[in-house]
């Protein structure tokens, strides 16, 4: 089991990933929720793999939101993450707010959940659902001929 730290008061891309690395990368991955300006130390201090901070093992680059630097990097070939990428990557990246019709219904769910002010692993337990449907979404969309990845 592998540990995974990123800045706490998690939004869209640092519960995403979670998603992603316990169904793509590390099933028994355990998650820290840490001030921004300790990820690094943390992650250093506990072994762990640093993402979505600044500085961090996996994070935005060349236009990447972190889910979609993390889909690269494992090789996650799966049409349907690829789909969810784009979602994710509008939903998390204000520019491209439009990448997808689906990307700003993603940012409202990611940004109320971010306002009932759960706690971060309250919220990424309530939250990891959301990506369980929209992934099952994606690969129907995928099935049915729509929505190329």
């Amino acid at each position: 089991m592998a540990k995974w730290v990123t800045r706490e008061h998690p939004k869209t891309d640092r519960i995403a990933c979670p998603w992603l690395i316990r169904n793509f990368i590390d099933p028994d991955a355990e998650f820290l929720y840490v001030p921004a300006e300790q990820v690094l130390e943390a992650a250093k201090r506990e072994g762990a793999h640093s993402y979505d901070a600044p500085g961090a093992e996996y994070t935005h680059q060349d236009g990447l939101c972190s889910f979609e630097v993390l889909v690269e990097e494992y090789a996650i070939v799966d049409p349907a993450v690829k789909l969810l990428a784009r979602i994710v990557h509008g939903a998390d990246v204000a520019d491209d707010r439009d990448a997808t019709p689906h990307s700003r219904g993603l940012f409202a769910v990611a940004e109320g959940f971010y306002l009932l002010e759960l706690g971060d692993h309250r919220q990424l337990e309530l939250s990891l659902p959301v990506y369980d449907a929209l992934y099952a979404w994606c690969k129907q969309e995928l099935e049915e001929g729509r929505g190329a990845a």
